[in-house]
């Protein structure tokens, strides 16, 4: 993999599972000092870091912007922002409570807001370079059943990184959502049986389930040299459901 990323910092919100890891593994061998953000899962986060040369693993509740600015103070400045941290909280409407709602824009949206914020004023806009990638999902293209709070967090990030992007275009920072399908992670294991799977994997013209390390590509090649006359776009990373 290129050495774009060499001698810059890149900071991976939920970096420790699942795509973040894949995520934090990437940007590592293109060359980046990764910092492996976390809020509960200390023992992952150390594990990933320690895979990865120069990396480091930090705690911090993205959802809460003094823990974010708290976090990027002591990092310095943040070159590549990948934006991953998330949870679900899937239950029909009429079921869903006010905290099941907000806990979840919380953690999928507001931080996104925080962290961003923060990775631009760290020294993005002096370096006249930086690198933000939100990881949305496709449901935030399509909606699901029993997951409206879910989908208007994802849906929100893709509005989020459009305005990002003609704000800081000027500025040669570059601000792209990946939009994932159906990857088996921690996060996703349990909310679909296998037969679910199977069914998913039938409608998908790929005819395969994705993978971590097909999202972390994508993610890659936004933060990449080849990549940067790119902003503002949304890639779905679906093998085809979502066409």
């Amino acid at each position: 993999m290129s050495a774009d990323l060499e001698g810059k910092t890149a900071l991976v919100t939920g970096g420790g599972k699942g795509i973040g890891r894949a995520i934090s593994q990437a940007l590592a061998a293109m060359g980046a000092k990764v910092v492996v953000n976390y809020r509960s899962d200390k023992a992952a986060a150390e594990e990933t870091a320690a895979g990865l040369r120069g990396a480091s693993a930090h705690k911090a509740d993205v959802g809460d912007p003094a823990q974010v600015e708290a976090m990027v103070k002591s990092i310095g400045r943040v070159d590549v922002l990948v934006n991953n941290a998330g949870a679900v909280r899937d239950k029909l409407l009429i079921q869903m409570s006010p905290p099941d709602w907000e806990e979840l824009i919380r953690t999928d949206l507001l931080s996104a807001f925080a962290t961003t914020r923060a990775a631009i004023m760290s020294g993005m806009m002096r370096a006249r370079w930086g690198r933000i990638v939100n990881i949305s999902s496709i449901v935030g293209l399509t909606g699901n059943a029993g997951q409206s709070n879910y989908a208007a967090a994802k849906a929100g990030l893709i509005g989020f990184t459009k305005s990002v992007a003609r704000e800081y275009g000027s500025r040669n920072i570059t601000c792209n959502a990946v939009a994932p399908g159906y990857v088996r992670t921690e996060l996703t294991t349990g909310s679909l049986t296998d037969d679910m799977v199977g069914e998913l994997v039938k409608m998908t013209p790929i005819k395969r389930e994705g993978t971590a390390e097909d999202v972390a590509a994508a993610v890659a090649f936004l933060c990449s040299e080849r990549a940067g006359f790119i902003t503002g776009q949304v890639i779905a990373v679906d093998g085809g459901l979502s066409l």
